[in-house]
């Protein structure tokens, strides 16, 4: 029950248990393509180029920045968190000149802010994150695509953190590169991520791209090495593109189990209905808050913009946070977060999200926290955490089965 990764679904480790079959076996490039559809549905897009980088979300990151920027590109990361932290490392990796916007950490972003600073900077490449579980919340994002493309800029959002518990549209929102991963709302094992890139990205990563020497029918053909080519072989999207698109160009042997995993959470999801996803984690969220509030601990954050699957508290005067979060762990068998930097030691994080996002679980977390409370030296109502959060079932009619 922390910020992720989370308990995978049952029926994605089964999945995942399920015979191995070869790279070219007629079978993987149906699962493949079932896969890519799967997706498009997800992230809400019509994207032809919608595959799987293999390795964690921060692969697919990697992938998207290094596919799309080239050294001595501007690139504008807006910072109210961790992750944007990660994005401006991995971008000045790739060469880019980055500009950095900050705002206090558990605070957002608004669409002014960001356009002056496009206007400033003039970027050719916005890189955002959508929901930064080091902090619980989420910067929105419907109106910054439009500004973007009247600008001639590419807008690429990291949503590991909120993809299938908060509402994102990637084509009505005009995002340009999406990546995320499978351990939080998606109700997988961590290790897969997947990337959506829209007809504009893919016009950058196809100029940029290059074909192994090994696989080229002209191994002297200098064009097929590119000019500025992408500094990476595995993560160039170019490449991977390639791999899952009709030309089936060998770049590397796909993780079969993994991909069995990523098409089982998507399947899930869309068996589900996106609308219904995001509408359980907003349920079992709210709860979660009520009843943290009802154990008379402080939310952290700007609450206008708390994602649905995860949510920070301050951690009471007078107890150790991690004495707390171990003996949480040991006697009761559930985890939470602490967070990063400046809120290290300073709040909880608790989530609520993929598989985990259930009555169960909210009610069950809440009263071992009250023992753990307790047992700190922190006054607590008998009860008053697991109380809160079902008043606010029943004040939405939530049924038991939920």
């Amino acid at each position: 029950m922390g910020p992720g990764p989370i308990d995978a679904d049952p029926r994605v480790l089964r999945a995942m248990s399920s015979a191995l079959v070869g790279q070219y076996d007629p079978v993987m490039t149906q699962y493949m393509a079932q896969t890519q559809e799967l997706y498009r549905t997800v992230f809400r897009t019509a994207n032809q180029a919608t595959l799987l980088v293999d390795g964690t979300s921060r692969a697919g990151i990697e992938a998207a920045l290094v596919s799309l920027v080239s050294p001595g590109d501007r690139v504008l990361v807006p910072v109210f968190g961790r992750f944007g932290h990660l994005l401006r490392e991995i971008a000045e990796r790739a060469g880019a000149e980055v500009h950095v916007v900050e705002r206090e950490w558990g605070t957002v972003f608004t669409t002014e802010e960001l356009v002056a600073a496009l206007d400033d900077v003039r970027p050719t490449l916005l890189a955002l994150v959508h929901g930064d579980t080091s902090t619980t919340v989420a910067q929105p994002l419907a109106e910054i695509g439009a500004v973007c493309r009247e600008r001639g800029v590419l807008l690429y959002t990291d949503v590991t953190a909120s993809l299938g518990g908060n509402a994102f549209a990637m084509d009505e929102w005009g995002v340009d590169a999406a990546t995320a991963g499978l351990q939080k709302c998606l109700a997988g094992p961590s290790g897969s991520s997947p990337v959506s890139l829209s007809d504009r990205a893919v016009e950058v990563v196809s100029r940029r791209t290059s074909v192994e020497a090994g696989l080229r029918d002209d191994p002297d053909d200098d064009l097929a090495r590119g000019g500025d080519r992408i500094r990476s072989n595995y993560l160039d999207l170019g490449q991977i593109l390639a791999y899952w698109g009709p030309q089936r160009l060998n770049h590397h042997t796909e993780a079969t189990s993994m991909l069995y995993a990523a098409r089982e959470c998507a399947r899930l999801l869309a068996e589900e209905g996106m609308d219904a996803a995001v509408a359980r984690h907003a349920l079992h969220g709210s709860a979660m808050v009520a009843g943290l509030q009802g154990l008379g601990l402080t939310l952290f954050g700007d609450q206008a913009h708390r994602m649905n699957n995860v949510v920070g508290v301050e951690i009471p005067d007078g107890i150790d946070g991690e004495a707390a979060r171990a003996a949480l762990l040991r006697d009761f068998g559930i985890e939470i977060g602490t967070s990063f930097g400046p809120l290290h030691g300073r709040i909880w994080r608790v989530g609520v999200m993929g598989y985990n996002a259930r009555r169960d679980t909210v009610l069950t977390t809440l009263a071992a926290l009250e023992h753990v409370l307790r047992a700190g030296g922190v006054r607590v109502t008998g009860g008053a955490g697991v109380g809160a959060a079902l008043e606010r079932y029943e004040s939405t009619g939530e049924e038991v089965a939920a």
